[in-house]
């Protein structure tokens, strides 16, 4: 994707260092960050510098590649079983994470050369990242009739993955083609992930939009405004129910009160086979701060952190939520458009 006129990916690796996006301080400043070690990749990760199930894939893989490299000769192996568990730590709900590390770490372990072979790997992991989404685009566009009006929650556009995204692919290939369409933004409390970030891209590619509040989605499907959503995962169990950024559920549940079709956008990386079902899926639960605080650009231009919310109370903050498969439409994914069950994810999977 293009940012003042340059074209960047939202996380890459080159002499043993991790460059990523810093997408807390996005959309008021732009600015890379280099992770020089796996471990400053992981802080990275758990600080949200990156995020989204795809980017936070490639992170995570370039952090074990990043462990290898490190690794001395002798005890290599305690060092990056090491490492591995440190960086499977960071974020637990997002499957890409956990694929992308196992990939890594295989592909070098087999290897007679497994420092070259942990690069050689994860470099390979990002090159299917992009092709999956560029895919997952092709064959979501389908569903976009001209002048359709598209509802988002969260973000999975190229910030949450290495390029192209999932749930705003779609609607990026659209408009190259000649469509014209319209987004409802949902801001995504606590940490604005669409008014910050969707928002921002959908800006930089002068696609129509607007931000809408959290709690204005039912008002919205209600009046037919909205024709279809499509929103990201993070994790798909083997019978079809998905993890994704909290509110995603009442969201899919006023989209079938209403008649309107509900799309999940994700590579076959996202699903993991070994939950069974929604209820395996471990929920992250994130710091206070993230629903009592928020931050921008101060009077002087600096980032700034403000309580918003009344002094001295405390703050449940859940970071995703379970929609079950009866609540979903279709997954897109860059094998074709499956309907969520068993059967069909087991011969995307397979």
């Amino acid at each position: 994707m293009r940012v003042r006129g340059k074209n960047y990916k939202t996380v890459w690796m080159t002499a043993g260092s991790v460059h990523l996006i810093d997408q807390t301080l996005l959309p008021f400043r732009f600015k890379i960050i280099e992770a020089k070690n796996h471990r400053e990749t992981c802080e990275a990760i758990r600080a949200m510098v990156v995020r989204g199930a795809g980017a936070i894939g490639a992170a995570a893989g370039f952090a074990m590649a990043q462990a290898f490299l490190e690794a001395p000769a002798r005890g290599l192996a305690g060092y990056v079983e090491k490492a591995r568990r440190r960086i499977e730590s960071t974020r637990p709900t997002a499957q890409n994470l956990f694929y992308a590390v196992k990939r890594v770490f295989d592909g070098a372990a087999k290897s007679k050369d497994p420092k070259q072979a942990a690069v050689k790997e994860a470099a390979a992991l990002v090159r299917q990242d992009e092709e999956d989404c560029r895919r997952i685009g092709e064959i979501g566009s389908r569903l976009l009739k001209d002048g359709a009006s598209v509802g988002t929650h969260c973000n999975a556009g190229w910030l949450a993955f290495v390029d192209y995204g999932t749930a705003l692919a779609p609607v990026y290939v659209a408009a190259r083609k000649g469509k014209k369409v319209f987004v409802y933004v949902d801001e995504t409390r606590p940490r604005s992930q669409g008014a910050r970030l969707t928002a921002w891209e959908l800006h930089n590619e002068n696609i129509p939009h607007v931000i809408v509040p959290d709690n204005a989605g039912a008002h919205l499907l209600s009046k037919k405004k909205i024709d279809l959503m499509i929103v990201g995962a993070d994790r798909i169990a083997a019978n079809g129910d998905t993890a994704n950024k909290i509110g995603t559920l009442e969201k899919a549940i006023c989209a079938k009160e209403f008649g309107v079709p509900f799309y999940i956008a994700a590579p076959s990386s996202t699903f993991d086979l070994n939950c069974r079902s929604g209820r395996d899926i471990p929920i992250e639960h994130r710091s206070e701060d993230e629903v009592l605080y928020q931050s921008g650009p101060g009077t002087r231009g600096r980032e700034e952190k403000i309580l918003v919310a009344s002094p001295g109370s405390g703050a449940l903050n859940p970071a995703f939520d379970v929609t079950p498969a009866k609540y979903i439409t279709g997954i897109i994914t860059e094998k074709g458009l499956i309907k969520p069950s068993p059967k069909n994810i087991k011969r995307i999977i397979g």
